[in-house]
């Protein structure tokens, strides 16, 4: 019985240390990520310092509770509780004008509604051209459909570029070449857009189960036959519900499109900063949130639906 033991122990132990050997390049590979990270961040910290780029300026305390008191009344609030002769005065105090800021603030409010539903429609429809655009990359782009190579080279090529370049870059872009409104900013959300969706659609499709795929080769079916009797029907609710997430992200991100011309509610947003009309900035925050929260509890119960 004790030889039995013995050999026991003896024949687990290369199978108890196998499992430790097998873990210590992924450990050493963690710490030496983990160590390039912190040398970056120390680098960066310490450069930036150098170049006396950490500085947070005159009286940022003094500047921080100033505007925090300023958004905390938000300008909205001015259709009940605002002046309806309220009086502008230089600085000696010469009368210049009586506003009805009840009035004004109406005016106001409407503004932002019709950018809020521009902004939205900006982001609906550059999704929806991103999503075609994307549908056809990230099918090349997968690497189980088998795709000629240049031909996948390509596709992906393109797809990563596009992810790459920032909305604002494209929305710049598309500015300079079709002018200020909400196209330059459809065509920003699409170009950049379609990058993430077809790079999500061809890995949704590199981790399918390839059974039923082959089951329908099987039968003597063409490349688009499979497609559409083994491929399209399993990745489609995936499909879907990647496109509702990214439209929900596009709403955000369509938000400032406007601080380069391409239409939305950016250009409020800038012009409330740079007149550093906090109360109105809080109004159109409160409007974005109010927007992106409602939007994004449609998403989720639809996106739970389809997945």
């Amino acid at each position: 019985m004790l030889g039995d033991v013995t050999r026991d122990v003896v024949g687990a132990a290369p199978h108890s240390r196998g499992p430790v050997y097998a873990q210590r390049p992924r450990v050493s590979a963690l710490w030496l990520l983990l160590t390039a990270c912190a040398l970056l961040v120390l680098t960066s910290v310490w450069t930036l310092a150098a170049e006396d780029e950490l500085s947070f300026g005159r009286k940022p305390w003094q500047n921080l509770q100033k505007t925090v008191a300023e958004m905390s009344e938000p300008s909205f609030l001015r259709v009940w509780f605002g002046e309806t002769r309220h009086e502008i005065r230089d600085q000696d105090g010469k009368l210049l004008r009586v506003d009805d800021q009840r009035a004004t603030e109406r005016r106001y409010l409407a503004g932002v509604g019709r950018a809020l539903w521009t902004t939205l429609r900006i982001a609906t429809l550059g999704t929806a051209l991103a999503a075609l655009i994307a549908l056809p990359l990230g099918l090349l782009a997968a690497r189980t459909l088998n795709a000629p190579r240049p031909v996948f080279w390509v596709a992906k090529g393109l797809l990563d570029v596009m992810r790459s370049i920032h909305t604002l870059v494209f929305g710049l872009f598309f500015v300079g070449i079709v002018g200020l409104g909400a196209t330059a900013g459809i065509l920003a959300v699409a170009a950049h857009s379609a990058g993430t969706l077809g790079k999500l659609l061809a890995e949704a499709i590199e981790t399918l189960d390839t059974q039923p795929v082959d089951a329908v080769r099987a039968t003597g079916a063409t490349a688009g036959q499979v497609f559409f009797l083994g491929v399209w029907p399993a990745v489609l609710p995936q499909y879907v519900s990647q496109v509702l997430y990214v439209w929900e992200f596009n709403i955000r991100d369509s938000t400032i499109l406007g601080l380069v011309g391409a239409g939305g509610l950016g250009l409020l947003l800038s012009e409330a900063m740079a007149l550093f009309q906090w109360g109105r900035l809080a109004t159109l925050l409160i409007a974005i949130v109010i927007m992106v929260t409602a939007f994004d509890a449609v998403s989720r119960a639809v996106r739970r639906r389809l997945v």
